[in-house]
């Protein structure tokens, strides 16, 4: 047994060689992580043969792997493993480290490298999965898997096991998500970063495979003294979390309790590998629910997975059918449509992202006001962003009300006796007196809207109209005003840097967006123009110069248009996909380009 034991996991050195080495043991959860340990040390955790089972090991004693996982980003079977990292736990103390990157097959997602920092360059010289999993594997046997939130990390390696032909160990498995809810039941939030925070554990990185199996490896080890307290061996610290993590799942709406969800007999294998809509219909043919995904198989699929608490509609679905689009963005505007147009009962209105905020100005009310909302406002309006940040944005609308006089008060303007503190300090032309011409309220809301409204970054218009109003200020010998525009263009500067990006009105940004399919030369194409999403389509489809002519000559229209409430909504779901994705190639139709230019840039995107 000892030589196994030597072959397989080499003994770490004597003590004489220890006292000559540079690296000392890993002490509790505080301490480094140590990278050049050979092992665990036999004398203080002797090997036990696992002629038995793992579960009838004493929980003191046994061994643990904590395990982290990095993916392509994609869903169902073309998730593909980048990256593993694994730490060596034992006694309630770190060990041994290792990790590799592994090539995949299919591409990157999008989002993924930035999330991830593992670029497609990296991977190409990473070894293959056949490669690297039998490592992960030796280092698994008689030991049990350690993973934060580990369904995705124990699914992950089981489809790089199988797709690299190796056969999965199946290991026992802890996950640090149920010790949490076990062992820290007011800690509100359990993802990896919140607990170490909760539990002062430091965190050098995150995100990537070994860093996080580190997290992970000292979240365990700072819970594992209380996991002892209430099992004995392996099979029993099991026994715990599972019967904790047992709760009763409330009926779906409009099901009986009690009742099971029903599983269709529907055939989803004609289903596209693509992006595009999906739709379920009952027996009579009526829509039950819209849905969208990059992979309409896949997301289909989850609707009907086991354990996944299906909605009501599920036991009614007797058809599918779907729409491809050649792009996720032409499956947002798609699947928006058509819940508008069809409304199926199993759809619940989406919410707008919360992160992405527009400071509007509704024209069509007296003295009109800047204000910050969560989508672009419909009718008569100017709309610039989205903009990153409610609080940003407030503040954007402070300082431009401030420069140009206008209103700091709510829509609703209600007639006062004496001028508001904002009048009192001349930031106002306190229309709530009832005394202003509203033809110089209006110049004024024309000359900051101006700013925005214009060609170009409205940014740069917004801090070179303030430096000109300080040197015309300093030039009059009005030093006081000087001074105070100097300050508030320091702080337009840095407020300006914060939203980051051009800020534009949504009416002045006239733009040809194209959207690539995530694996395929396809390409959808969107018009705006007018504030509004003019059309869309996939490439080639029709005559894209004439098409371009059409927008461009809608862009060129003066005045701010008015944008019906039914189309807002495109609006903020084109212009929130592109401020996620900024490098999506976009066509500036102010002014308007030539019909040989458009040709010319279209052709030369699709083929890059």
């Amino acid at each position: 047994m000892a030589k196994v034991w030597d072959a397989v996991f080499p003994r770490s050195p004597s003590p004489e060689d220890r006292g000559k080495s540079s690296h000392a043991p890993a002490s509790g959860c505080s301490y480094p992580v140590q990278r050049a340990v050979q092992g665990v040390r036999p004398a203080a955790y002797p090997f036990a043969p696992v002629a038995g089972h793992l579960h009838d090991l004493p929980l003191r004693t046994a061994e643990f792997l904590a395990v982290d996982t990095e993916t392509n980003g994609r869903a169902g079977d073309a998730c593909e493993l980048t990256e593993v990292g694994a730490v060596l736990v034992g006694g309630g103390e770190l060990h041994d480290t290792w990790s590799s990157l592994v090539a995949v097959h299919a591409p990157l997602g999008r989002g993924i490298e930035r999330f991830t920092h593992i670029t497609a360059a990296m991977l190409d010289d990473a070894p293959d999965g056949r490669d690297v999993l039998p490592a992960l594997a030796t280092r698994l046997a008689g030991r049990v898997l350690v993973a934060h939130s580990a369904s995705f990390d124990r699914r992950v390696l089981r489809q790089g096991f199988a797709r690299a032909g190796l056969e999965w160990i199946d290991p026992p498995v802890l996950c640090t998500v149920a010790l949490a809810r076990r062992f820290l039941p007011l800690q509100p939030r359990r993802g990896l970063g919140a607990l170490a925070e909760a539990l002062d554990i430091p965190v050098r990185e995150a995100h990537r495979a070994l860093p996080d199996a580190e997290t992970c490896a000292r979240v365990f080890c700072a819970l594992f003294g209380k996991l002892c307290a209430h099992a004995e061996t392996v099979g029993e610290a099991l026994a715990v979390l599972r019967a904790r993590n047992r709760r009763v799942r409330r009926p779906a709406r409009g099901r009986p309790a009690g009742a099971r969800r029903a599983r269709p007999e529907l055939d989803l294998r004609e289903l596209p590998d693509d992006p595009g809509v999906y739709l379920f219909r009952d027996d009579a043919g009526k829509v039950l629910y819209v849905g969208k995904s990059i992979s309409v198989r896949s997301r289909a699929r989850a609707h009907f997975a086991p354990g996944g608490g299906g909605a009501a509609w599920t036991a009614q679905a007797a058809v599918v059918d779907y729409r491809a689009t050649h792009s996720e963005l032409g499956a947002l505007v798609l699947e928006n449509r058509l819940i508008k147009e069809l409304r199926p009962s199993g759809n619940v209105r989406g919410k707008p992202d919360g992160r992405l905020v527009y400071v509007t100005c509704r024209l069509d009310e007296p003295f009109p006001v800047l204000e910050v909302e969560a989508s672009p406002a419909p009718g008569l309006a100017v709309n610039v962003g989205p903009l990153p940040g409610r609080a940003a944005a407030i503040e954007l609308c402070e300082q431009l009300a401030s420069l140009f006089g206008l209103r700091h008060c709510g829509r609703r303007l209600r007639l006062r006796e004496h001028a508001s503190a904002y009048g009192q300090m001349g930031r106002c032309l306190a229309p709530c007196l009832g005394d202003l011409d509203p033809n110089l309220y209006r110049r004024r809301l024309d000359a900051a809207l101006a700013v925005v409204a214009g060609e170009g970054d409205g940014a740069r218009a917004l801090l070179a109209h303030v430096e000109g109003e300080m040197r015309a200020a300093a030039a009059a010998q009005r030093f006081e005003r000087a001074a105070w525009l100097r300050r508030r263009l320091g702080r337009l500067d840095t407020l300006l840097g914060r939203l980051g990006g051009p800020l534009r009105a949504a009416h002045a940004d006239a733009r040809l967006v194209l959207a690539a399919h995530p694996v395929k030369p396809r390409w959808d194409a969107f018009w705006l123009a007018g504030g509004r999403l003019v059309d869309w389509g996939p490439l080639p489809a029709g005559d894209v110069v004439a098409q371009t002519e059409r927008a461009g000559r809608l862009a060129a229209e003066r005045g701010v248009p008015h944008v019906p409430p039914a189309q807002v909504d495109e609006l903020r779901i084109v212009a929130g996909w592109m401020t996620a994705h900024p490098e999506t190639p976009a066509l500036a139709l102010r002014p308007a380009p030539a019909p040989e230019a458009v040709t010319t840039w279209v052709r030369r995107r699709t083929a890059a």
